[in-house]
């Protein structure tokens, strides 16, 4: 049994979670920053600095509490996330790490941001019931503000890009278009919500499918929102920022239905592509968008069609949190993965090159 304190700072959530074999969590306590961005429609890297300074040790501290652990060094290892993320939030995190290291004697291991969640599929929560983990060779959609990507695993840590934005991330997409409708931040819950409540689902925004790349787009989505809006309204789409705030309510929810009929329409096609075209056994997803109703049922009616099981963590687990990095952190620690003192914040790190 290994059972790993693991820390996540990379954006605008604080988390600790204590995971046994990257599996089995014990404590996953995370301290959101939704409300304090929600005032600016989006984070600032200071700003989220600043409360991850707030909230590590209180954080914790409540995960030790929840897990039952009164001496760190009961445990494994320290698991900190090292990058991809804003160099700020970061490097809380991994000053963190480095000091509970140094203070134990616990080995530190390094994980990329990214890894975790894909990782994140493999957990099950404290009274959950065992079930299989996910199989090889898999296909692993990971869909958030930052980042928006589809890999290949043949087998633990081994990663084959299929393809990735090669502009906005499809939660910024969400994010911005959510502002252009007027709607509260963060944007995708917000999108969801309004597009539910639609009637009409007549509306149409174009998808990018970027030829035969597996690469995906979504900036100009957000353009042709933002065109629609100023049209509503009656502005110059070229030159006038619109207010959709001040749109009739029906307007607003099929334009939010019809935008994310374009990016699940998208993200679900690539995916069960990709499946189909390298014999997945398996296809998992993580990240804040994994978290969409919709984008989720269309990937299972896809899934169901090529006879694949789809595993995608409860919504608590696809966005930012301590327990993925714990799963990837087990992963890492069993292959050697180790870091001293100097360890150093990755912002901008990737997971995986282009396959060939």
């Amino acid at each position: 049994m290994t059972r790993l304190l693991a820390i996540e700072s990379s954006c605008d959530e604080t988390s600790v979670a204590i995971v046994e074999d990257g599996r089995r969590i014990h404590a996953n306590v995370v301290a959101s920053q939704v409300a304090l961005h929600a005032r600016t429609g989006g984070i600032v890297p200071e700003v989220a600095a600043r409360a991850h300074l707030r909230w590590m040790i209180p954080v914790l501290d409540e995960a030790c509490r929840v897990a039952g652990v009164d001496d760190l060094r009961a445990l494994d290892g320290i698991a900190v996330t090292q990058g991809p993320g804003l160099a700020g939030s970061l490097l809380v995190g991994i000053s963190m790490a480095r000091t509970l290291a140094w203070e134990t004697g616990l080995p530190l291991v390094p994980v990329n941001h990214l890894e975790g969640h894909v990782y994140a599929a493999w957990l099950l929560d404290p009274d959950e019931a065992e079930r299989p983990e996910p199989v090889f060779p898999l296909v692993a959609l990971v869909v958030s503000g930052g980042h928006t990507f589809l890999v290949e695993m043949t087998d633990h840590l081994t990663y084959r890009l299929l393809g990735q934005t090669v502009d906005d991330a499809a939660g910024e997409a969400f994010d911005k278009v959510g502002r252009l409708l007027g709607l509260p931040y963060p944007g995708g819950p917000s999108i969801m919500a309004a597009a539910a409540e639609a009637v009409a689902h007549d509306r149409r925004f174009p998808r990018a499918w970027m030829g035969d790349t597996g690469d995906l787009s979504f900036s100009g989505l957000k353009t042709a929102v933002r065109r629609a809006v100023s049209r509503e309204l009656g502005r110059d789409p070229e030159h006038d920022e619109p207010d959709g705030s001040q749109l009739p309510r029906t307007v607003v929810a099929e334009m939010a239905w019809a935008f994310q009929e374009s990016v699940v329409d998208v993200l679900a096609t690539r995916t069960i592509r990709a499946a189909t075209d390298r014999g997945a056994r398996c296809i998992v997803m993580g990240g804040g968008v994994a978290a969409n109703r919709v984008l989720r049922d269309r990937i299972a009616d896809g899934a169901a069609t090529l006879g694949v099981p789809l595993i995608v963590p409860r919504p608590g687990l696809c966005t930012d949190n301590g327990a993925m990095i714990g799963a990837a952190g087990h992963r890492r620690f069993l292959a050697g993965a180790r870091a001293d003192e100097s360890l150093e914040a990755r912002p901008s790190w990737k997971l995986a090159q282009p396959a060939a």
